[in-house]
């Protein structure tokens, strides 16, 4: 008996099952519940890293008007920072809260794709089996830890809103009503597309992946009936690929303007980091929230064209036992269309990062299901699921305490890699923000042996030489920083120094020379309205504080100062 027809006799054999409305909202709620569970040490966490650059934390953000705030670059992802500023203002839970409803809706989208794949694969039309492998396979994606990027890290935001605009459109091409899409269905795919792309460009990929579905699971008539939705995405992906190479024009970390990390480097360094992504999905030891993945400047440099000759050879099988595990070739397929954006020649400053496994995870998740669904159903198969999803519940919950902690997280990644400068460089300013700050000087020391200091490192280690009681040796950093990028911020900072020590003229000369470089800095006059309180001088010091005020309302510092000013003025 060959394996078609047995599995056309499983299939049979298989027990039929209605899905009804209430079996998906009762599944809905239980991946809610569980998602919450799994992530909760995370919810509560700090903004980190990158949070703290976003544009939220500008002092200025809550008084835009909606407007202004959507009128960008990639504007749905600045509405969902806007709501979350009116809730809360720069308290982190809503912001998590948000990822994690994305993210669970994104877990939602992936049982129906999955559903519907395994359905093209030809797995039966309404089996309790599909269903399962569907429900696993939403589960997995849901609670596996290296998903808690998504949720916990809310600069990965535009990873999980533009999957799921990404995965409302593929869902969507695949349920419609007729093999022929329609207008009014191309119209809603196209939408979606253009709001996933706008959220982060690399989503532009979704046209390759309908154009394969189509061909795999239909061949070129398929395609050719659809001409409808293909001439729509062709407008759109010109549109697009304008929209994502002006990004990369002015990015700073991505694109083709970075001399040190040519596109051909880049590109040799995917071909193993494509394996250290499968890894993660197979078995996620090791996460790093900054791997600072060595690159590759030859094919043979660190084993690259090892890892291109297992991704040839991996490659070549799925294609060769395409007609036996059909869903598993697609799955490849799908895979290296969305590793494509992000894994191949256009270079980013990070070469491995464990968000760029969110989209791609789909594909994996599809050969995933391949093999499983081959296995006999049982209550002992379905034991053993449960269990597997439990384990992930557990890992992704200890990963969420990592990152409910930015002192627990940098530990973390300067455990995992001890010569990474900038890990030490983050575990020294989380130290120094908890006023540890001879541990922080410890790790501002080895970031600067590591690599060579910038003035932002600088800044920061005279600022934690300061708060260890060491003001000669503070001034001696922000002197070598003000060098290095002499700005407003590093002369304030050494006119604070100097006023501490008692020292205002000294001080009065450094809040000078920042004003002298950027005259609407609110800490120049706030620093200088201490030096003139200190002096006596309490009607300078009060319109100091008001001047800092006026250009920022959001320095409380100076609002309380001027009120203890106030008070003795009285």
């Amino acid at each position: 008996m060959d394996a078609g027809r047995a599995k056309r006799r499983a299939n049979r054999a298989a027990p039929e099952f209605a899905l009804k409305f209430w079996h998906v909202a009762a599944g809905a709620v239980v991946l809610s519940l569980a998602a919450h569970e799994a992530y909760r040490p995370a919810l509560h966490g700090p903004f980190v890293f990158d949070d703290q650059y976003l544009p939220f934390y500008s002092y200025d953000f809550g008084d835009k008007p909606l407007r202004a705030v959507v009128s960008g670059v990639r504007p749905l992802l600045m509405l969902t920072f806007w709501l979350n500023y009116r809730l809360s203002e720069l308290e982190p839970y809503t912001y998590h809260l948000f990822n994690l409803l994305f993210h669970v809706a994104n877990a939602v989208l992936v049982f129906w794709v999955v559903r519907k794949a395994l359905t093209l694969a030809g797995d039966g039309t309404a089996t309790v089996r599909r269903e399962l492998l569907a429900a696993f396979a939403s589960a997995v994606f849901l609670l596996h830890p290296v998903q808690t990027e998504a949720v916990a890290y809310v600069a990965s935001r535009s990873e999980n809103l533009s999957v799921l605009f990404f995965l409302a459109a593929f869902a969507l091409f695949l349920y419609r009503r007729h093999e022929a899409i329609s207008w009014p269905a191309a119209a809603g795919i196209s939408a979606l597309y253009g709001a996933a792309v706008s959220t982060k460009e690399h989503t532009a990929v979704l046209p390759a992946l309908l154009l394969a579905t189509d061909y795999s699971w239909g061949g070129w008539r398929t395609i050719a009936r659809n001409w409808r939705l293909y001439s729509l995405l062709a407008v759109l992906g010109a549109g697009g690929l304008w929209f994502v190479w002006r990004v990369l024009a002015s990015a700073q970390t991505a694109g083709f303007g970075m001399p040190d990390l040519p596109w051909h480097h880049y590109f040799f360094t995917q071909w193993r980091a494509f394996w250290v992504y499968v890894r993660l999905f197979l078995w996620p030891a090791g996460q790093n929230v900054d791997y600072a993945y060595p690159i590759s400047r030859s094919i043979f440099d660190h084993g690259a064209v090892l890892g291109l000759a297992a991704l040839i050879a991996a490659v070549g099988a799925a294609f060769f036992f395409r007609r036996r595990y059909p869903l598993a070739w697609y799955g490849t397929l799908v895979t290296l269309i969305l590793f494509a954006p992000t894994s191949s020649v256009v270079p980013i400053r990070d070469a491995v990062a464990e968000r760029r496994l969110y989209l791609p995870f789909v594909g994996l998740l599809f050969i995933l299901v391949e093999f499983l669904r081959r296995a006999k159903l049982s209550r002992g198969a379905v034991a053993a699921g449960m269990a597997g999803v439990l384990l992930l519940g557990i890992l992704t919950h200890r990963r969420a305490q990592v990152w409910g902690s930015e002192v627990a997280l940098w530990e973390d990644s300067v455990r995992k890699s001890p010569h990474n400068a900038r890990a030490h460089f983050q575990l020294a300013v989380a130290y120094y923000v908890e006023k540890r700050c001879p541990e922080a000087l410890r790790h501002f020391a080895e970031a600067a042996r590591l690599s060579k200091p910038d003035a932002r490192l600088l800044v920061d280690w005279g600022l934690a030489e300061d708060c260890a009681g060491r003001p000669a040796a503070a001034l001696e950093k922000l002197r070598e920083a003000a060098r290095l990028e002499p700005n407003a911020h590093v002369y304030t900072q050494i006119g604070m120094v100097h006023g501490k020590l008692g020292r205002l003229e000294e001080a009065l000369q450094a809040l000078e020379q920042a004003a002298a470089l950027e005259p609407n800095y609110d800490l120049i006059y706030y620093y200088r309205g201490n030096v003139h309180a200190v002096a006596g001088r309490l009607e300078q010091a009060r319109e100091d504080y008001h001047r800092a005020l006026q250009l920022n309302p959001k320095n409380e510092a100076a609002r309380r100062a001027l009120l203890r000013i106030g008070n003795r003025l009285r």
